[in-house]
């Protein structure tokens, strides 16, 4: 008869030598941290046109902290809302019972009319009395921070120049040479011609300060229709989404870019991409700055 051997015991016995912890994970690819890239690697450019042949001159490029930002519909929202709430005048006013000019006698007797019971003519249920919860002067205006507020502005430049409706044009942007009375017709043939008019969606026109051609040409009736034109003291967040397509002088677009950046580091303003640019030698920047200086003088004088 043959024996049954007893079983035997096939848990591993602990080494209790062995240092104890966590065991040792794999390091994937994936996981090692690696520096965050460098936002100036990436740019943005454009050509700089003629005004008004519309020709290339040369190619200005920006860092992709300024135009080439994800399009954030939310802060667009909240931006266009608080133009929209800031240009509300908030003042329509009415007249509670008490301010309406009139005497405080009781209408009637208060019972044995068989009428309803009313106190003085000043009654909001009368013709010419006070309005009950009628509206009072008051803020219509909201808050929003200014780093959102910057934001939603270069989410707008960089929307507009993702589908290549940002045109950047020269300086001193004005019809020269053509006459005042002939500037509105010469102005809607170019348009036509550029299919910039009324058919595809109308121009926004955005200088450094006001030129009196141009804007003179746009003020004559009929010229609405086909292209607007402010400067940069004027634009907002919603005009630059309401047009189909931009075309900015390079001083109005650089003031515009410098002046809506606070919720950038100062190492990824534009001051910063300037001097970067220098050191690489490219010689791709913005422009001169003494132009840029002198233009930002105009501004504010």
């Amino acid at each position: 008869m043959a024996t049954t051997a007893p079983p035997t015991n096939t848990k591993p016995t602990p080494n209790l030598g062995a240092p104890r912890g966590p065991p040792p994970q794999s390091t994937k690819p994936s996981q090692i941290s690696r520096p965050p890239s460098n936002p100036f690697l990436t740019t943005a450019t454009l050509p700089t046109l003629a005004f008004p042949t519309l020709e290339p001159l040369t190619l200005t490029t920006y860092p992709s902290t300024h135009l080439r930002l994800p399009l954030r519909k939310d802060i667009l929202h909240r931006a266009v809302i608080y133009e929209a709430d800031s240009t509300r005048q908030g003042t329509a006013n009415t007249k509670y019972r008490t301010e309406v000019h009139g005497s405080n006698r009781k209408i009637r007797p208060q019972k044995g009319t068989g009428s309803a019971r009313l106190g003085d003519k000043k009654s909001p249920m009368l013709r010419g009395g006070g309005v009950a919860f009628g509206p009072k002067p008051r803020d219509f205006s909201t808050k929003l921070p200014r780093k959102v507020y910057d934001l939603a502005w270069r989410t707008a430049l960089s929307y507009r120049y993702q589908k290549g409706e940002l045109l950047l044009l020269e300086d001193f942007a004005e019809l020269v040479n053509v006459h005042p009375h002939s500037a509105p017709r010469y102005l809607r043939d170019l348009l036509k011609h550029n299919q910039m008019g009324h058919a595809d969606g109308r121009t926004l026109f955005v200088t450094l300060e006001r030129r009196e051609g141009l804007f003179g040409a746009l003020e004559v009736d009929g010229m609405g229709r086909q292209a607007r034109a402010v400067d940069v003291l004027d634009v907002d967040v919603k005009d630059l989404l309401e047009l189909g397509r931009v075309a900015m002088e390079r001083s109005a677009l650089e003031f515009l870019l410098r002046e809506h950046e606070s919720d950038l580091v100062p190492g990824l303003r534009l001051d910063a991409w300037e001097k970067s640019q220098a050191r690489m030698g490219t010689g791709m920047g913005m422009g001169n700055g003494p132009a840029l200086g002198q233009a930002q003088a105009a501004v504010s004088a």
